[in-house]
């Protein structure tokens, strides 16, 4: 198996946990059900117990959906003359979506996040620099 290919940068790492896939490895899946993250990568041994996202996640996704919404709103408003009622059936179903497809993304970024910064117990883990070129 060897040792983890590490990310290169906490942004990579954030993509890995975005994609529901260990940061430290990203070969094995980071959750084990929707927001429950798995206590221990199955390949690499990470422990992820550590993690303590709480509600940053949640906060995350409003705040995207928000920022997704906001011209999709101003647009319908302005330009569409729908009724209240036809505006409340498009807009609240996409939002409701966009806040709940966010939220598991939003939660794995943060716990690479934290595991890149070694923050809350996590051992902090860069790879290794050999003639100049990280990882190699």
């Amino acid at each position: 198996m060897g040792p983890p290919a590490l990310p290169s940068s906490g942004l990579e790492a954030m993509v890995r946990g975005a994609r529901g896939r260990c940061p430290r490895c990203k070969e094995a899946k980071l959750f084990l059900r929707f927001l429950k993250p798995r206590a221990h990568c199955p390949r690499c041994g990470q422990d992820w117990t550590h993690q303590q996202a709480d509600d940053f996640p949640a906060y995350v996704s409003i705040l995207i959906t928000g920022h997704l919404m906001a011209p999709l709103i101003i647009a319908l408003v302005r330009d569409a003359g729908l009724s209240v009622a036809a505006m409340v059936a498009i807009i609240v179903p996409l939002a409701m979506a966009l806040m709940i497809g966010l939220l598991q993304p939003a939660k794995g970024a943060i716990i690479a996040l934290q595991w890149w910064f070694g923050m809350h117990g996590f051992v902090r883990e860069r790879p290794a620099v050999v003639d100049g070129e990280p990882g190699s």
